[in-house]
């Protein structure tokens, strides 16, 4: 095992697995999934126009919490437009059981990378902690998925901006992971497709990066400025790139 590493986050999303298709008509169904099961349960309200609102809402408040980098869930905003329509009698475990019916379809569409349970299993027997950090507007969502494809029991914990509200590149979210294991951020690497969220976001925290490339789609300023520590092109290259470096 490399010498000062002895730890590794993975991001989730375009790094572990990625979606088989475009996402733009996959959430529109999702979408009136969510709407439809909340007018099931007695939401007086139009299931398409519901849908289009709510869609239309979570936009707005991805503008912001680029900004503010601090995580804005899909049961907020779904409270949010479910209270402005006067629709107060649901329950909030009725929010959560239509929210379960949308992820259902979005879940669907994600594809765990065929190297990605290898690469975990090489690296837990190598003797490293791992852990996975995602930014995802719903907590839920993110071990359901774990759950799915069986990669949580690689992990230490899982840690989502949704539970902690901080988003990456926030270096409070990386230092929340990095308490789990009382360790310095400097023997802790951490492996993503994002430059500015996962890279640039665990140099600032302190952390060794590591930018998996193939699913990549980085901005040109980005490539320009941010240098990750060790840049591949599958996660199946990790385990020997720690090798080289001891």
């Amino acid at each position: 095992m490399s010498r000062f590493i002895q730890a590794i986050l993975f991001d989730l999303g375009g790094t572990l697995m990625y979606a088989r298709e475009a996402w733009s008509p996959i959430e529109t169904r999702a979408d009136l999934a969510f709407a439809t099961s909340l007018h099931g349960q007695g939401v007086q309200i139009d299931p398409l126009d519901f849908a289009i609102r709510f869609r239309r809402r979570l936009k707005e408040y991805y503008i912001r919490r680029e900004e503010s980098l601090f995580e804005t869930t899909y049961f907020s905003v779904a409270k949010e437009l479910i209270r402005e329509d006067g629709s107060s009698t649901i329950t909030e475990a009725g929010i959560r059981s239509a929210l379960d019916a949308m992820f259902a379809i979005t879940q669907s569409n994600w594809t765990l990378e065929s190297d990605a349970l290898s690469t975990l299993k090489r690296l837990e027997s190598d003797g490293y902690r791992l852990g996975l950090v995602s930014n995802a507007g719903d907590n839920q969502d993110v071990f359901q998925l774990a759950a799915k494809f069986r990669i949580e029991p690689f992990f230490d914990f899982i840690l989502t901006s949704a539970a902690c509200s901080y988003r990456k590149p926030h270096p409070r979210i990386f230092e929340l992971a990095a308490a789990h294991w009382r360790m310095p951020p400097g023997e802790i690497a951490m492996v993503g497709d994002t430059l500015e969220a996962d890279i640039l976001g665990a140099q600032n925290a302190g952390l060794f990066s590591i930018w998996i490339t193939r699913r990549a789609n980085a901005k040109e300023d980005h490539l320009q400025r941010i240098k990750p520590d060790i840049s591949l092109p599958a996660l199946m290259d990790i385990p020997a790139a720690l090798d080289n470096i001891r």
